[in-house]
């Protein structure tokens, strides 16, 4: 039975004091870290005094090629295997999803530690976080936008979606255009960094708002409620 794990570390979405102890431990043990872009990891890892044995870069575009590699690690040479992402959780609208599932395929052991993700301090700041919510991850930019949030606003739990800043305040029209406008929402930007800022009111509100404003900068976090 082979003796490497693959381990699961969220990493900071704005603060880097946000990284949890565990998460500094297990990265500074790991055999090799699988990261999106080595750079932003390698950032990371100076500002706490880390020298990694080994980087290997682990994006969406090579995930099966990597995937491959990475488990013949664990299962032939007993490495301990640590992904991280960019910022935030591996898996949730990032890349990771396919390696978990190939590694418990394989009856690879595999931990997963608690730590950064915007979905949750969003959902918490909305005041929502009391009703039934639905994660959709990031709506689609062209084919099938429309009827993607279709689907969310005719559902009947509270909704959270992420969105880029150059496309929020159109997919707050388009929300208003299918009848949703004076729902409730909640939209934060920037979050747990020094310039994070939120908006609340109804959907029209914000996205009167946001359409008068100099272009927003920063990854949205949208919290839709299903009441008014």
């Amino acid at each position: 039975m082979n003796k490497g794990i693959l381990s699961i570390v969220p990493t900071p979405i704005g603060n880097l004091e946000d990284i949890t102890v565990r998460g500094l431990k297990t990265l500074a043990k790991a055999d090799i870290i699988a990261c999106e872009d080595t750079r932003v990891t390698g950032t990371l890892l100076k500002h706490f005094n880390i020298v990694p044995k080994q980087l290997l870069s682990y994006h969406s575009h090579n995930e099966s090629e990597i995937t491959d590699r990475i488990i013949k690690y664990i299962v032939e040479g007993n490495k301990n295997i640590v992904l991280v992402s960019d910022a935030g959780t591996p898996g949730i609208s990032d890349p990771g999803a396919f390696i978990i599932r190939e590694c418990l395929n394989k009856g690879i052991t595999i931990t997963v530690l608690p730590g950064a993700t915007a979905l949750i301090p969003s959902v918490v700041m909305s005041g929502m976080a009391q009703e039934p919510f639905t994660f959709w991850g990031f709506a689609p930019h062209k084919k099938g936008r429309t009827q993607f949030l279709k689907k969310i606003v005719e559902h009947g739990c509270t909704s959270i979606l992420y969105e880029s800043p150059n496309r929020v305040a159109e997919l707050l029209s388009t929300i208003s255009e299918l009848g949703s406008g004076e729902k409730r929402i909640f939209v934060i930007r920037e979050i747990s960094k020094m310039f994070e800022q939120y908006y609340t009111g109804s959907v029209d509100e914000v996205k009167e708002f946001l359409t008068q404003s100099s272009a927003p900068k920063g990854e949205f976090v949208i919290v839709l409620s299903n009441k008014v």
